[in-house]
């Protein structure tokens, strides 16, 4: 027997249609997003890049081609790579230019500094948080200066940071706002146009006690950590430590089967890694490259099918990643019907984190 009133069914079948009319419409949003580059390819050219100790930066500056049938300049925001400790920027070429082909200017500056180790000091390539408010500096200069091939393309108001080992502590420390040792060199202020940042191979153990869950107090600004599960530099256990510690979502922590610490540079390195990877390293990069991108494109410029591939569709679609992520809470709704996409998106939501415990159970590090 049906206890429903004629009204209430007749409001059950429209909400029945409503919820299939959304699902198909999600589906066909999600077939249709192609999570490729935006543009066909990117060049570079080499510069200098002055820092606030007096010294200069070399440093490689990557942009995408504007195809001929884009007549208007085009507003790139300023993607600023921290290298890994001792790693050449040319290591990151491939990287750094498939970033940029997703509608970013790449800097990968070469940073010589010397920083003070247990054993010692250190004097070679490291990164440090200095660079972040350097770097933004030198690229705002660029928009008068006519000469500059990237004089027309940019966003000098959005920032946002990638890196590599212990140059993606020296981006978790900037996006922190404070002034870390060992990272930082000065005095630290965070510019207002920092937006987000992604690290591979990363993990912040700063001022952390041990055994104890380092804090990230990343202030609203949105954090992926991107870790190959062969890392034999970086404990990926270390790195699970670092993500659960971020303390404001929107956050993701994507798992990359296969790759070692170097899984980001052009080539492995087996002199200063001891594991081997057992996935190809264009495989590698391209899908570090990939998820980087979207990441930083949907969560800093509101790239909603970017934030959807990262956040809903992309771990499902790509079998070279796994991915565990929290997005930010829901802002409340008066109409009926936002409150009923509130419901399929609740809903959605729990069957993704059911899907996710299950393939997390199987995640072996």
């Amino acid at each position: 027997m049906n206890f429903l009133s004629s009204k209430k069914q007749s409001s059950a079948a429209i909400v029945g249609a409503l919820i299939i009319t959304l699902g198909v419409e999600r589906s066909a949003a999600g077939a249709i997003f192609n999570p490729a580059p935006l543009f066909e390819s990117a060049v570079s050219y080499s510069t200098t890049i002055p820092r606030s100790d007096g010294e200069v930066d070399s440093a490689d500056i990557y942009y995408p081609i504007l195809p001929s049938t884009q007549t208007q300049a085009s507003s790139l925001p300023i993607a600023l790579f921290l290298q890994g400790a001792l790693v050449d920027k040319s290591d990151y070429s491939t990287f750094a230019n498939t970033v940029a082909r997703y509608g970013f200017v790449v800097v990968v500056p070469n940073h010589v500094r010397t920083a003070f180790s247990p054993t010692g000091p250190v004097t070679g390539l490291i990164a440090e948080q200095q660079q972040v408010n350097d770097v933004l500096t030198y690229i705002q200069s660029q928009l008068s200066t006519p000469s500059s091939p990237i004089a027309n393309s940019l966003d000098p108001s959005t920032l946002v940071l990638l890196g590599h080992s212990f140059g993606g502590a020296v981006g978790i420390a900037a996006i922190q706002g404070q002034c870390f040792p060992a990272l930082c060199t000065g005095n630290f202020t965070r510019p207002k146009q920092l937006k987000a940042g992604v690290f591979y191979g990363t993990n912040f153990r700063i001022g952390q006690s041990s055994g104890g869950l380092p804090i990230i107090d990343n202030d609203g600004i949105p954090i992926a950590l991107v870790q190959g599960n062969r890392d034999g530099v970086a404990n990926p256990a270390n790195a699970q430590q670092t993500y659960a510690g971020i303390q404001d979502p929107p956050k993701a922590f994507i798992t990359i089967p296969g790759a070692n610490h170097y899984g980001i540079t052009n080539q492995d390195n087996p002199i200063r890694e001891a594991v081997r990877p057992t996935i190809p390293q264009d495989v590698a990069i391209e899908t570090i490259a990939r998820w980087s991108a979207l990441f930083l494109r949907g969560t800093a410029l509101n790239d909603q099918d970017a934030l959807d591939y990262v956040f809903n569709t992309g771990d499902a679609l790509d079998q070279n990643v796994t991915v565990q992520s929290v997005v930010k809470p829901i802002p409340e709704y008066t109409s009926v019907v936002s409150l009923l996409g509130l419901g399929v998106i609740g809903a959605s939501s729990l069957n993704r984190k059911k899907q996710k415990l299950v393939k997390n159970k199987v995640l072996k590090f």
